[in-house]
């Protein structure tokens, strides 16, 4: 595994997404990564964890299975926890390390109830939490969080999403013209208007949302590959075959 950081810089991130990610800006929210397995999510996570250890002054605490890279401290003290040796899973990593008064905490992969539970609980209580799930667009993030939680608690789990979600990147690794890999990704930033889509279970509306939201830092997948096709580094089949919405 590389342990060559990415550049912050090469994410190519609006500055209000850029801002929604920072702990100087935002104390606390959930912002998720998604994609599928190979799409880069631990490579834009650990490019978004370094950035804020070379900016801030805070207490980063990172769960992971596992630990695939390791960060130095730099302006920030960075604990990382390996499911299996260091904790028993997701959930109890993520309670213990509240105990250690974190800033930020990074949970590797939201992949039940019971972690996706924890980290609203985590968030809500005043922290900036980040975390992948394998998914490929950022609608169909949401709807997953909700989907794995019972019908009976659904509606407390929507109003308490609406509440602490910041911010959701949806990427794909998309082979390009030069014969590398290039990223298209989806950004969603959670707006009053999304926040309401969530709490009134409207979220078919986030699409909309998502193509208008140029000025606040949003785009659809669509858009990217589209973006990347103008600018020549991708083919038209290769954007076709990864858009989520091909008409």
């Amino acid at each position: 595994i590389d342990n060559e950081i990415r550049p912050f810089k090469g994410l190519n991130l609006h500055p209000e997404v850029a801002k929604a990610l920072s702990l100087k800006y935002y104390k606390y929210g959930l912002t998720l990564v998604t994609g599928i397995t190979g799409s880069g999510k631990s490579s834009t996570l650990d490019t978004v964890i370094d950035a804020n250890n070379r900016t801030v002054d805070s207490h980063i605490v990172i769960i992971a299975s596992p630990v695939e890279l390791v960060h130095r401290p730099k302006k920030s003290v960075v604990r990382h926890r390996e499911v299996g040796r260091d904790v028993a899973s997701f959930k109890d990593g993520a309670i213990q390390a509240l105990r250690q008064d974190p800033d930020i905490i990074v949970i590797g992969e939201l992949r039940d109830p019971e972690t996706i539970m924890t980290a609203l609980e985590i968030t809500d209580s005043g922290h900036k939490t980040f975390g992948t799930l394998h998914t490929s667009s950022a609608m169909e993030s949401i709807e997953r969080i909700l989907g794995e939680v019972p019908v009976n608690e659904q509606n407390s789990v929507r109003t308490r999403l609406a509440d602490v979600l910041s911010c959701v990147i949806s990427q794909k690794l998309i082979p390009s013209l030069d014969g590398k890999r290039v990223l298209a990704k989806e950004v969603l930033m959670v707006t009053s208007s999304v926040k309401a889509a969530i709490r009134n279970n409207n979220v078919n509306e986030i699409y909309q949302m998502l193509m208008e939201g140029s000025e606040k830092g949003m785009n659809t997948m669509e858009q990217d590959l589209h973006r990347l096709y103008e600018e020549g580094k991708i083919s038209k089949e290769a954007a076709i075959n990864n858009a989520n919405n091909k008409k």
